[in-house]
């Protein structure tokens, strides 16, 4: 069902990607990784639905989404990043594949972080730590890193931060490729996360499988 939401506050994360702050319609449960369809309440928009993942905490008082505008594109997006306090939107009931399995490697292109960022929040904020749990997160640019300090922060969390367009001193200058999963040390093993752009997605899950990762550790939506 749809469910009627008003902008309360909106906070530049990057030069690109905004956090917005909705209120939570009673009721209205999600868990740690769903995302829902949204869609802007004006006309000429609300039947233009897009996939965007909650990162607020499950037991919040509050919705939050963390969202990377294309101004490029000259649709959803671009006119989310000019959104104001007061603004309407439309949600649905959530859903999504990408859930919390326990500790793991999370492995993460650009927004694709932000089912990540949901679980890891939450888990931190259930067991005090991340103990277990490892981020590769993978950006064009340095500018491009969604919540770079946050995430530093977090306690137990392993970090690994690569650039592909920019060479920066204390961050892999390459790609999530097969040479750099080798090198890294990737547990095989375990519970593996993944959620980027879709061409970077599929490459990844095809080197993943044929490194022992099963479709059964292999956390994404499909």
């Amino acid at each position: 069902m749809p469910y009627n939401l008003t902008l309360q506050s909106t906070r530049p994360i990057t030069h690109n990607v905004n956090e917005l702050t909705f209120e939570r319609p009673d009721g209205f449960d999600f868990t740690p990784g769903q995302a829902t369809d949204f869609a802007l309440d004006r006309d000429g928009w609300r039947d233009e639905k897009r996939p965007f993942t909650f990162t607020s905490l499950p037991d919040a008082d509050h919705l939050q989404f963390t969202i990377k505008s294309y101004p490029s594109h000259n649709g959803v997006t671009e006119q989310i990043g000019m959104m104001q306090a007061g603004d309407g939107v439309i949600i649905e009931d959530p859903w999504g594949a990408i859930e919390d399995k326990g500790p793991g490697t999370f492995i993460a292109g650009g927004a694709g972080l932000t089912p990540m960022l949901s679980i890891l929040r939450a888990r931190q904020a259930e067991q005090g730590d991340l103990d277990g749990y490892r981020l590769i997160f993978s950006n064009s640019c340095e500018k491009d890193i969604i919540l770079r300090e946050e995430l530093e922060r977090m306690p137990g969390l392993k970090l690994d931060l690569l650039l592909s367009d920019e060479d920066v001193d204390g961050i892999h200058h390459g790609q999530v490729d097969a040479d750099y999963l080798d090198s890294a040390g990737v547990d095989y093993n375990g519970i593996v996360y993944l959620c980027g752009p879709p061409p970077m997605e599929e490459d990844l899950a095809k080197l993943l499988a044929a490194r022992g990762v099963s479709d059964e550790r292999l956390v994404r939506e499909e």
